[in-house]
């Protein structure tokens, strides 16, 4: 039996490492691919603080951050995955956010609010599709946000033979699910390949309950949402959920 990783390539050869050593097989289904896009850095105002809330949009733009002058800025950073992306980029004053979105806002008006970030330009590397309008919230407190699209993730339209194969032979025992984006990708292939009613019946494990909610209303019989939005709690409410399946 092997646990399906929807994320995209690279950071799920990190996740299936992370896998096989607790134990587990793992099969590799990325259901977005990442796509550079464009990026123009320019802006008529001087930057306070950089807004990031993936780690691929630091990849998508990392040989021209030298050249832009910000690398000396604070970095504010969704989670820790983001955030050692960053460090890896060259930034040394980053600060981490709880994982999502609205921790991040958050985590910006208290330093605002504590005087160590000024309400000033602030520039947001963000990718294509938002979940939420991260330049609009922190706007409506007084800031400037300048937000640079630099990457997107493409749905990928089939799933591997392998994890096809996996699933009319009911070996694929979880799937582990890291955006709202790649969990509907995942359904979308999974209907198109015609294992939908298989990849429904068995645990779906999701980093958040936005994420998580895709799958309910597509009819996933067993939905299990992470303590917190990160990898570690994703990892725990898979050994839940495997062991809940065992009981």
């Amino acid at each position: 039996m092997s646990i399906l990783v929807t994320r995209p390539h690279p950071d799920n050869e990190a996740t299936a490492e992370s896998l096989r050593a607790r134990g587990h097989a793992v099969l590799l289904a990325p259901v977005l691919k990442f796509e550079p896009a464009a990026f123009h850095g320019e802006s008529e105002a001087p930057y306070g603080a950089v807004l990031v809330t993936s780690a691929n949009a630091i990849r998508a733009v990392a040989p021209q951050l030298p050249d832009l002058g910000v690398l000396e800025l604070p970095l504010f950073a969704v989670g820790e995955h983001t955030a050692a992306a960053a460090r890896e980029a060259g930034f040394t004053e980053v600060i981490i956010a709880g994982g999502d979105a609205a921790s991040l806002r958050d985590k910006v008006m208290q330093s605002a609010r504590e005087r160590v970030l000024k309400k000033s330009t602030l520039l947001y590397l963000a990718g294509a599709d938002l979940s939420r309008d991260l330049g609009g919230e922190l706007g409506a407190e007084g800031f400037r946000v300048v937000t640079q699209t630099t990457y997107r993730m493409a749905p990928v339209k089939h799933l591997p033979r392998e994890v096809c194969e996996g699933f009319a032979a009911h070996g694929v025992e979880a799937v582990l699910h890291y955006s709202r984006r790649s969990a509907r990708a995942f359904l979308d292939a999974a209907r198109d390949e015609g294992v939908e009613i298989s990849a429904l019946a068995i645990p779906h494990c999701c980093l958040s309950e936005t994420v998580a909610s895709v799958l309910r209303d597509a009819g996933a019989s067993r939905v299990l949402v992470a303590a917190t939005p990160d990898e570690s709690a994703l990892f725990d409410t898979l050994e839940r959920a495997l062991r809940t399946r065992l009981a």
